[in-house]
This record gives C-alpha cells, structure tokens and sequence, in this order.
C-alpha cells in the first residue's frame, strides 16, 4: 500500500494542485490527512472539495481547521493568525463549516504501522520542535511510525525500541526505510506554508510493502497564490512569507 501524506495545506490550492500531479506521477493508492487543510491561504473552499474527493483513509482536524470552523475560538491565535481564521469563518460554505467541525482529533492509528496526528500523540496541538518534545512524543506514540504537521517543518526522528529515553538520530529531508525494532516520528513539511528556509510544497509517500518513507519537496507557482492573498484582502504577510518558507 501506498499512502500519500498531507499536511497544513492551509488553503493553499496551487500547492495542493501541484504536490497532487507529482503523487499521481509517482503513484499512491490512498490518502492521509493530517489536519490543518485551511487557514492563512486563500482557497478553503477549493481545498476542501479536493481534500474530500480523494476520500482520505483517515483525515483529523488541525488547530486552524477549529478555530476557522467556529468550533474553538481564535483568542489564542496572533493577530495575523486570527484575522486570517475569521476572514475564512466567513468564506467557507456551511456545509464545508459543518465537515472541518466534524473531524475526529488525532492521533489516529492506520493498521499496524502508522499512526497520524497534527501536533503531536500526546496533544493534539503541542509542537514538537526539539528532542525533548520528540522523546515525549515517541514514548506516547502506539505505532512504529507516527507522523505528524503543526510545525511545518520537515524532520525525521528516529529512537531505538530499547533506548525510549533518547533519540538515536535526527534528519531532514531525507527519505527514510524503516528498520525493525526503531521508532519513527516523521514531520513531511508543510503543502501550504513551510517554515524550514524551503518554499518548496512538501508532501509524503508512505510505501508499507518496501517499509519506506519518501519525502519529496514541490516547486509550485507562489506568485499565483500571493496574488489571491492579495486579493482577497488577507494580511500582506502571509503572501510575502510563502516565498522564503518563513
């Protein structure tokens, strides 16, 4: 079986569109979703269309996907952040309001294997961002391999079964295979926004039969995307940052 893994989409159809040509090129037969598939980005109504016509195996919802549903309030988020979820509060369908209220909290386990969350297995909306969050995170996790977004940024942990108090290594960007007896915690980046210094879209290819992670990274056109921010009258921001993954 071949997954394909998104994440933090954040409405970004042109990203979207272009990470979806190169998975088809490259082939997969279901999806997962990892939350987060509006907010910030332009498009939430089209993304969510797309989103619900590949008929995920399992899609869990993100902290933006809550507050943009009216389901949590946006008092948490900065000013950039709120004014973006409210403006897409408006913009969505009722019946797309209603789907993104609708979707389960993660973490989710896919059969024996995988386990999928947006933050991380232990909170829904933690971040993981350094070793100390991973070990927690690998600890908690029920599968072999977990993966998650929130960070948009793409990186690789790896922690021996008989070690769960340290990491064996840390990557990024690097495709993995996953050994027997090593737990795995994997970030793919995010489609719609990364934040590593890549600007590239970054999406995952999970082959269980070969028992390997692809991480692929996506040029796709950020001046179309820009533009609709623009547009739609969304904070500068947002369209400035999407050209320097910041």
């Amino acid at each position: 079986m071949r997954y394909l893994i998104l994440t933090d989409i954040h409405a970004n159809l042109e990203a979207l569109q272009t990470c979806l040509a190169d998975a088809q090129e490259r082939g997969f037969d279901r999806t997962l979703c990892l939350g987060d598939i509006v907010g910030y980005g332009p498009d939430p109504n089209a993304v969510v269309e797309i989103v619900q016509a590949l008929e995920p195996v399992a899609v869990i919802r993100g902290n933006h996907d809550k507050v943009a549903c009216g389901l949590e309030p946006p008092e948490g988020f900065n000013v950039v952040a709120k004014s973006a979820a409210m403006w897409t509060f408006d913009v969505l369908t009722d019946a797309h309001r209603k789907w993104l209220r609708d979707l389960p909290r993660g973490p989710h386990a896919v059969g024996d294997l995988i386990e999928i969350c947006h933050g991380s297995p232990f909170d829904e909306d933690a971040y993981i961002f350094d070793e100390l969050d991973a070990i927690r995170a690998l600890r908690t996790s029920t599968r072999p391999l977990c993966l998650f977004g929130h960070t948009h940024v793409a990186v690789t942990f790896e922690q021996a079964v008989t070690q769960p108090d340290e990491l064996r290594a840390a990557t990024r960007g690097q495709d993995v295979v996953l050994e027997d007896g090593v737990k795995y915690l994997i970030n793919p980046g995010a489609i719609g926004q990364p934040r590593d210094g890549d600007a590239r879209a970054g999406y995952a290819i999970v082959d269980t039969d070969r028992r390997l992670v692809e991480l692929m990274r996506i040029p796709y056109a950020v001046e179309e995307t820009q533009a609709k921010v623009a547009q739609a009258g969304l904070p500068e921001v947002l369209g400035a940052r999407l050209a320097v993954g910041r």
